[in-house]
């Protein structure tokens, strides 16, 4: 029975080229496909069946594109998808073409656009084509994760997960850290959250548990995360403290109220977030954790 996948086809503008001085192996997967050969000029456009997402993607849910779908109808397509060939990814990753259909080209930085872009209806979408991208595994994953790894809309599991795969291939998070241009302390700290129990991985997918907490319960060993993690959830922010006004007198003099200030009697990590924690709004914490990941 034939895949969905395989019905839509390719176009034929796609196959009838072949190339003078294509390997014998490139050329039985290019008649097989109809995949491009590195002999043939790239298009800008093609039509969005061409193109299949990009099996290493390090978002695993594709969620939220109401918004962008709605600006791609308005606006149009504003910044090209970095693919790679078909032809180039079969050769790197001769296991990993489950998924792709017949598709011509795979997306390795844009998964998100083209997502939206299937759900508003477009008919064709602007490319680059960068086989170089399809190098290895690796590089797919280097590539999807650097172009994303300062986007507030990545997940935390889902970059946790992206990096120990870099890690597996690079055999440290030191490398890891240098190849993304990151310090190693930045690639540990995301990794805690693999150490999760999965029911605690679950909440910090769904929100219920935050970030933050969930690095520092991530240290801890699995028969004591349930019991922190219900802490931490059940945990309810002291209001700031402000000092009472003291009442008018006929001879008093208007003083400025003194700005409440945070003792932290420790230099333990643990005890300074959860001291920034119980004294700053949810606004502010998270301002002060942008400004100190931003000098890391």
């Amino acid at each position: 029975m034939s895949s969905k996948a395989d019905k839509l086809g390719v176009s034929a503008s796609f196959a009838r080229a072949q190339p003078v001085g294509v390997s014998s192996r490139r050329a039985a997967i290019a008649e097989a496909t109809g995949a491009p050969t590195s002999g043939v000029v790239p298009p800008s456009e093609v039509p969005i069946e061409a193109l299949a997402h990009n099996p290493f993607n390090l978002r695993e849910d594709l969620t939220d594109l109401d918004e962008l779908a709605q600006s791609l109808a308005v606006r149009g397509q504003l910044q090209p998808l970095a693919v790679a060939t078909r032809l180039a990814f079969m050769e790197a990753h001769p296991g990993q073409t489950d998924g792709l259909g017949r598709a011509p080209y795979v997306v390795i930085d844009g998964n998100r656009r083209l997502a939206a872009a299937q759900l508003a209806g477009l008919k064709t979408m602007h490319i680059h084509v960068n086989d170089a991208l399809s190098a290895s595994a690796a590089d797919i994953l280097e590539s999807a994760l650097i172009a994303n790894v300062h986007r507030v809309d990545v997940a935390p599991m889902d970059q946790a997960r992206a990096l120990q795969e870099l890690v597996e291939v690079h055999g440290s998070q030191a490398q890891v850290a240098k190849r993304i241009g990151k310090t190693a302390a930045w690639v540990s700290q995301r990794l805690t959250l693999l150490n999760l129990t999965p029911t605690l991985q679950e909440k910090v997918e769904t929100g219920e548990l935050k970030v933050e907490p969930a690095r520092r319960i991530g240290r801890l060993p699995h028969e004591e995360q349930a019991a922190a993690a219900d802490e931490s959830i059940n945990a309810v922010n002291p209001p700031r403290q402000r000092t009472r006004p003291t009442p008018p007198t006929v001879n008093a003099v208007n003083t400025p109220t003194p700005t409440p200030r945070i003792t932290i009697s420790t230099h333990s990590p643990e005890t300074i977030a959860d001291a920034l924690t119980a004294h700053l709004t949810p606004d502010d914490l998270k301002a002060v954790t942008e400004l100190l990941m931003n000098r890391i």
